[in-house]
């Protein structure tokens, strides 16, 4: 996946020369989506939880999908994980097996959520919940498709990354969107909105008035794993929606940051560039480090030369997440 374009993430209220011009193209683009979703779908035996977005690209879903995963194993319940794959080669349904695939094969979110609870791929999202059920799962985790009308949801999440918002609030290729905020959000149950304070403040200030769903808000907050990174040089790479944010955690922990690459959502890793941001980080006296994402798709003879930083999601409060779940007898 290609970088979204800046103009995307103008304010709505001044949007770009491109915007304005582009719209029409987001009209039509809109009208597929809408068109798709009038399509029948395969209703579960079981609660089925799609954690999805209405942005192209990411917006924190892996992690959401995460802490409801902990969430629901932690009250007794026997969750399964369903993906799409991106990026992956098998078309599925297939469970995801840490020590026997490769993100090549199933996608690098699949791998990292599959050490989690049991997780499978498929491209036709319908069969993946149908072996997740006949595996024996009392509950799914839904990976994206919120625009697919594959598979009836019993609660349909819409996670948003704070700081970005809905972009500046028009369809593709003018906007971020994937539909309209007021369609999408239509369809949804809950809208949990990822950043710290000020993000947070600053979506509410943007996007509050459009939303009449429960808000849940949460913040990434790196895991304790020993790892002093006060005063460390860092060359970092990432390849997720925004590589920014992951640098500024870095500078926020106290490490001197060299340098960040910015790669592509899911970009790959080739032996190339990888020699080439270690010759790099070398000169400099510095460290590769990367996301724990990234860290899926490393050869596995680079994965004791990179540092991962791995982040978890905290909700401090799950009073309208615990509601929704206790509804589907959760």
């Amino acid at each position: 996946m290609t970088r979204a374009p800046g103009f995307w993430f103008t304010k709505p209220d001044s949007p770009a020369v491109a915007a304005r011009l582009l719209a029409p193209l987001g009209w039509l683009y809109a009208a597929g989506t809408a068109r798709r979703l009038h399509q029948p779908g395969y209703t579960p035996r079981i609660p089925v939880i799609c954690v999805g977005n209405l942005v192209a690209g990411g917006a924190g879903k892996t992690p959401v999908t995460l802490a409801l995963a902990e969430r629901l194993l932690s009250h007794g319940h026997a969750v399964h994980i369903v993906s799409r794959g991106y990026g992956g080669s098998l078309a599925g349904p297939v469970q995801v097996r840490e020590t026997h695939h490769k993100a090549a094969e199933v996608g690098d979110e699949p791998l990292l959520l599959s050490a989690f609870a049991p997780t499978w791929v498929a491209k036709d999202r319908a069969a993946g919940v149908q072996a997740a059920e006949a595996a024996g799962a009392q509950v799914v985790l839904l990976d994206d498709g919120f625009q697919n009308p594959s598979v009836k949801p019993s609660l349909g999440l819409v996670v948003v990354d704070a700081a970005r918002g809905f972009g500046n609030g028009r369809c593709i290729p003018a906007g971020p969107l994937r539909e309209p905020v007021q369609v999408g959000l239509a369809r949804a149950d809950l809208v949990v909105a990822i950043g710290g304070p000020g993000a947070q403040a600053q979506f509410a200030d943007t996007w509050g008035r459009h939303i009449t769903l429960p808000l849940v808000t949460g913040e990434l907050h790196p895991l304790q794993t020993g790892m002093d990174w006060q005063g460390q040089r860092l060359l970092a790479f990432a390849g997720i929606a925004d590589p920014n944010r992951f640098f500024t955690t870095l500078r926020d922990l106290g490490a001197n940051l060299v340098r960040g690459e910015a790669l592509a959502d899911h970009a790959p890793l080739s032996e190339t560039l990888l020699k080439r941001l270690e010759a790099e980080a070398m000169a400099a006296g510095a460290q590769l480090v990367t996301t724990e994402k990234d860290a899926a798709r490393l050869p596995p003879h680079w994965r004791m030369r990179v540092l991962t930083l791995v982040v978890r999601l905290q909700i401090k409060d799950w009073t309208a997440m615990d509601a929704a779940l206790a509804r589907l007898g959760l």
